[in-house]
């Protein structure tokens, strides 16, 4: 398997504006957040990038990708239909290759100085098939996540053949369906909001789209099921942290993790210490 392409979504209501936010990057260098994801997909050796918008904010998209701009690709969702749909958009870049597939609304800290995007592509090169990375989760925080069940991959640490997925499971649905053994009492394999996928998904996809009514919206996560049945299809742990920068103080928490996996961190440890003293 060659993974040589990226799909970026950014079209969903409420999250087209979260990418273009200034973030302070690991060298303390004021950047966006859709500067920083793209930083993640081409540590990952990816060549080519499409990012799936909404109608008119290309221009804007240009100017927040800095030095990244000349990479990208467009394709925008002008009915909003949900994820599944916005992904299907960009059908046409990546119809007949795997390709890595990232949420823009997450920022992600790796813990092992190699990048998040770069393990996963790593792994789903190495089995040859679909995989998404997912994150032991306390099952208070499902209803924010897609969440995935199966059995651990005999001698392989943290890979996982799936057996489901399921959109924001409650937490009697992932007792009875998503248990995986070796996790927390209270913990689940949530997705991480990063996927290398194999082309079978957009069928999957344009099957789910034709089945609704032209106003009726779609998540990936039903067609990931429908991939769990259809072919391998394993989750990896990664050595790294998901932030989800649309939540209530996302953007600060992901922010303050970048600062403190980056050179300055004594220097800004020592001035958390001191505003907890003032307040």
């Amino acid at each position: 398997m060659k993974v040589s392409k990226a799909i970026i979504t950014a079209a969903g209501q409420g999250q087209a504006q979260l990418p273009l936010q200034s973030v302070v990057d690991r060298s303390g260098n004021v950047r966006t957040a859709v500067d920083l994801l793209i930083d993640e997909v081409v540590a990952a050796g990816i060549e080519e990038i499409a990012l799936v918008i909404r109608p008119g904010t290309a221009e804007q998209y240009l100017a927040a990708a800095g030095s990244h701009a000349s990479k990208l690709r467009f394709f925008e969702q002008d009915h909003p239909r949900g994820y599944g749909d916005a992904l299907l958009r960009a059908r046409p870049f990546a119809d007949k290759e795997p390709f890595l597939h990232l949420v823009s609304d997450h920022l992600y800290v790796s813990r092992s100085g190699v990048a998040c995007a770069k393990q996963l592509v790593d792994v789903a090169i190495r089995e040859n098939c679909s995989v998404s990375a997912v994150q032991p989760t306390r099952e208070n925080l499902l209803a924010y996540f897609g969440a995935v069940g199966g059995s651990p991959v005999p001698r392989q640490s943290g890979l996982f053949e799936i057996a489901r997925v399921v959109e924001k499971p409650t937490p009697t649905e992932a007792e009875q369906k998503l248990v995986v053994a070796g996790q927390r009492m209270g913990h689940y394999l949530c997705l991480f909001g990063m996927h290398v996928l194999a082309p079978t998904i957009f069928g999957l996809l344009d099957s789910r789209s034709a089945s609704l009514a032209t106003d009726e919206s779609f998540n990936l996560s039903d067609c990931l099921d429908q991939l769990a049945r259809a072919e391998r299809y394993l989750a990896t742990e990664l050595e790294g942290v998901r932030y989800d920068i649309g939540e209530k103080y996302g953007l600060l928490i992901a922010q303050l993790a970048i600062a403190l996996s980056g050179e300055d961190r004594n220097r800004i440890l020592s001035e958390l210490v001191e505003l907890l003293a003032k307040n």
